[in-house]
Parts: structure tokens; C-alpha cells; sequence
């Protein structure tokens, strides 16, 4: 990983705030690796520098919900809530391929955060992207039908037309059940939208999809 990491993290940022940011260890982890979970307090702030994670609730009956992710330039609002508001963390973080991070200290964060204008400024641009993206989701979840949100959820995460997500993992992405996104997928498979196989599905028209997620 090339040194330098919070410039482009903090742009803007005074030598010695720079200094003392670069000087962190960074962290290597291997996808499935959690790292934080409901109840827990926040003990520093991750600055995602390669891979993905994903940050999930479930609720009492079982059901899980996929918050949002978190790439290279995004930030967790669960972290940002605990080391300025003191709220435990409510959900669940996941990485979900091999991921290289850096965590500032909370004494370092808040630190930053009263004197350094820069690094407060991107942490509040960060904080109000990931509100944007939770009042997206809150929508979708409200006033979407289930069909669209799976058609588009089976879009997103497509590889060249496949997908290896099992029908939970569907579930959580677009805040179902599990049972209700196999009985879609069947519907979609006789509408010859997709195809199932052990392990897989298989994207067969995916214009078809696109027309049925545009008008959810």
C-alpha cells in the first residue's frame, strides 16, 4: 500500500495532522472478517483504503437488513454516532473481500475533530453522504415493490451475468425475507428474466429487468 493515504483520505490536511494519521498501522483482513457488532462501542474510526465492507441489522425476528457498504472513501455512520455521540453500535460490520484499513484512535479522532478544519470538514461530508444513502434505502424499503428492489439488487451485484448471492444474502440487501426472494426469483424465472441453478443465478434478459426495477 503506497504511503500517503491521508492526503487523499483528508485532503487539505496540516503536515503534522498528516503525519500523525500516516504513521498508523494499516490492517490487513481477509473477507469474512467482522469487526464490530450490536452493543459494542466504537474504539476508533476505519478508513477503508482497499476492499469493501458491509454493515448489516437484524432484527428480532431473525430478519437482517443491509445498511450500507462501505468502500474506498466512505464512511461508517455507526462509527462516526459512537465516537461523537457516545451511541453503541447497533449493527453489524462485515468485510466481504480481502480489505486493507486504517483505524484512527477515538483520543486521535476527536482530537482531529476539534482542531483540524479539514479533517471535521470531510468526516461531516462523509456523515452527510452515508445519511443520504440510509434515507435512500429507508424509501426503497417503504415504497418500492419487492419485485423492483430485487430486480435492481440482482443487477448491481451481477458478474458477467451471474450471481453467487445466497437467496438470505438477497434478503438482506433488499430488507425481505428470505422466503419471500426465493418465491420472486420463481416468478422471475417463469417470466424467463432469470434462471436458477445450484448455487447460482443466471441473468437471461436483463433489459427485462432494468424495465421491471424502473417502474417499482
Amino acid at each position: 500500500m503506497p504511503q500517503g493515504w491521508a492526503q487523499a483520505a483528508f485532503p487539505g490536511l496540516a503536515e503534522a495532522d498528516r503525519a500523525r494519521l500516516d504513521a498508523l498501522p494499516l490492517h490487513g483482513l481477509p473477507a469474512s472478517t467482522r469487526l464490530f457488532g450490536p452493543g459494542e462501542t466504537a474504539q476508533g474510526f476505519a478508513v477503508v483504503l482497499s476492499g469493501r465492507v458491509e454493515v448489516s441489522l437484524t432484527g428480532p425476528s431473525g430478519r437482517e437488513i443491509l445498511l450500507y457498504s462501505i468502500e474506498p472513501g466512505q464512511s461508517c455512520i455507526q462509527s462516526t454516532l459512537g465516537l461523537m455521540g457516545g451511541e453503541p453500535y447497533t449493527g453489524e460490520a462485515m468485510t466481504v473481500r480481502d480489505t486493507r484499513l486504517a483505524v484512527i484512535p477515538a483520543p486521535l479522532f476527536r482530537a482531529l475533530m476539534d482542531h483540524s478544519e479539514p479533517f471535521r470538514a470531510q468526516v461531516f461530508r462523509a456523515f452527510a453522504a452515508r445519511m443520504s444513502d440510509m434515507t435512500h434505502l429507508l424509501e426503497r424499503v417503504a415504497f418500492t415493490r419487492v419485485e423492483a428492489r430485487l430486480a435492481q439488487a440482482l443487477l448491481d451485484i451481477a458478474v458477467e451475468g451471474t450471481i453467487t448471492a445466497t437467496h438470505a444474502d438477497l434478503a438482506a440487501r433488499i430488507g425481505s425475507a428470505r422466503e419471500v426472494v426465493s418465491r420472486r426469483l420463481e416468478a422471475l424465472a417463469r417470466r424467463g428474466l432469470v434462471s436458477t441453478e445450484r448455487g447460482r443465478i443466471l441473468l437471461r434478459d436483463q433489459t427485462g429487468l432494468r424495465q421491471l426495477a424502473s417502474v417499482g
